[in-house]
């Protein structure tokens, strides 16, 4: 499939997608890497479109329809994108390899996603203790503070599939408590996500899409 803008929207790549979700935007971002087009629907999550929950098995965004196949992972999303076109080598870095930024980006998922959602949504899990979580939650964020402070970017000298698929959840904690936040000593995390806070590649994916209605002119993203 060519990048031509001419071209028919029916023929691309359906993905539904929800602005301020984290996953959502590191699918963008990586789709926005490949500069592969798709077809964007802005979802509602307390009134999702009927047509997306045919499609989205978990009824989560992201979730990418490409001919007959359901992507339904974000990571699935970056990886499939970047399989078809990495311009710039985001799944080749400098130091290490897929695997290793595979494990890393597992870390984030996995136990510390765990810790913030709990340590953001405290409400919603009365059993759990907020500064425990924020605590289990740094304990991440000092590691990627100590990469960081020999590297610029996660896996050396320039950015990299795990860089953009870690930075929008570190914002999401972030933002939870940006006072906070600010008031530690993680240096070179705090310099890595304000640089992509302000960076033109994040702000690329981040404008305001209406939500979606069966009969809109397709929105095509990047």
């Amino acid at each position: 499939m060519g990048h031509s803008t001419r071209m028919n929207a029916t023929l691309m790549p359906i993905f539904y997608s929800f602005r301020r979700c984290p996953y959502a935007i590191r699918a963008r971002l990586s789709i926005a890497a490949s500069g592969e087009q798709v077809e964007l629907r802005e979802i509602v999550l307390r009134d999702k479109a009927p047509e997306f929950l045919e499609t989205s098995p978990s009824a989560t965004v992201p979730c990418l329809k490409t001919g007959e196949t359901v992507i339904d992972e974000s990571l699935d999303i970056m990886l499939w994108a970047l399989d078809r076109s990495d311009p710039e080598n985001w799944l080749k870095p400098e130091k290490g390899d897929l695997d290793a930024m595979l494990e890393l980006i597992g870390v984030c998922d996995g136990p510390f996603k765990s810790h913030l959602d709990r340590y953001k949504y405290d409400t919603r899990y009365p059993d759990t203790d907020r500064e425990t979580e924020q605590a289990g939650a740094a304990e991440f964020l000092w590691h990627l503070d100590s990469r960081l402070a020999a590297t610029p970017w996660l896996f050396g000298g320039k950015a990299s599939l795990a860089d953009f698929a870690i930075l929008p959840f570190v914002r999401q904690f972030a933002n939870s408590d940006r006072s906070w936040f600010d008031s530690q000593e993680w240096t070179s995390l705090k310099a890595w996500l304000e640089a992509f806070e302000v960076s033109p590649r994040f702000q690329s994916v981040m404008p305001k899409w209406n939500r979606w209605q069966p009969g809109d002119t397709p929105v095509v993203f990047p």
